[in-house]
């Protein structure tokens, strides 16, 4: 019983994470992501990890630090990056990686909607993407001469769609850095509640 008590506190007492966002720290999130949350990103990385195994990129989860001016130091949920010399052991990302996943959660949305895809953008993050974990979709954007383009929204039907909305489902996510990364949308937000 004491080990669970210990245990408890110490989740109890997690640490408050924070980005940089216009020169200010901001805090993260006031609370710790839902399951969900942390299975979506967990999901990505690992489709990810598979892919790139033996390949340039690497693939890092949440809570790498993404350094892309002294104005910008954010933590998205999943990012690639291609180039190693970009990659520092203690001080995480040192420039724009080439694709940023943000999970949404309603303490962070209008920042990932605004601020942070703005600063992508201006980076040149060549891919980025919006993940709605409500209506299991995956908002997808491709950056065209300085300027993010929605390029496709990839959603899964919910069980009670009609037959024609289960056809004109985006189901099959073709990843922009690579010709033969595909991801089935299904296989991000299978088993969640």
């Amino acid at each position: 019983m004491a080990k669970t008590a210990a245990v408890m506190e110490v989740i109890d007492e997690s640490e408050e994470i924070y980005e940089t966002i216009q020169g200010k720290e901001v805090l993260l999130a006031a609370a710790m992501p839902t399951v969900d949350h942390i299975k979506i990103a967990g999901k990505i990385h690992f489709i990810f990890l598979r892919y790139l195994h033996g390949k340039r990129c690497q693939a890092f989860p949440d809570g790498m630090e993404v350094r892309l001016s002294e104005e910008f130091k954010l933590k998205p949920d999943v990012s690639i990056v291609c180039d190693p010399k970009k990659i520092h052991r203690t001080k995480g990302v040192l420039g724009a990686p080439d694709l940023v996943v943000e999970v949404l959660s309603l303490s962070t949305e209008a920042r990932d909607r605004g601020i942070k895809k703005d600063a992508y953008e201006a980076a040149g993050v060549r891919e980025y993407w919006i993940v709605r974990p409500d209506d299991k979709a995956v908002e997808v954007y491709i950056l065209e001469n300085g300027k993010y383009k929605l390029s496709g929204v990839f959603k899964v039907a919910p069980p009670d769609a009609s037959e024609d909305e289960k056809a004109a489902a985006k189901l099959r996510l073709k990843v922009s850095l690579y010709d033969d990364l595909i991801i089935d949308v299904r296989e991000i937000f299978e088993d969640l509640d």
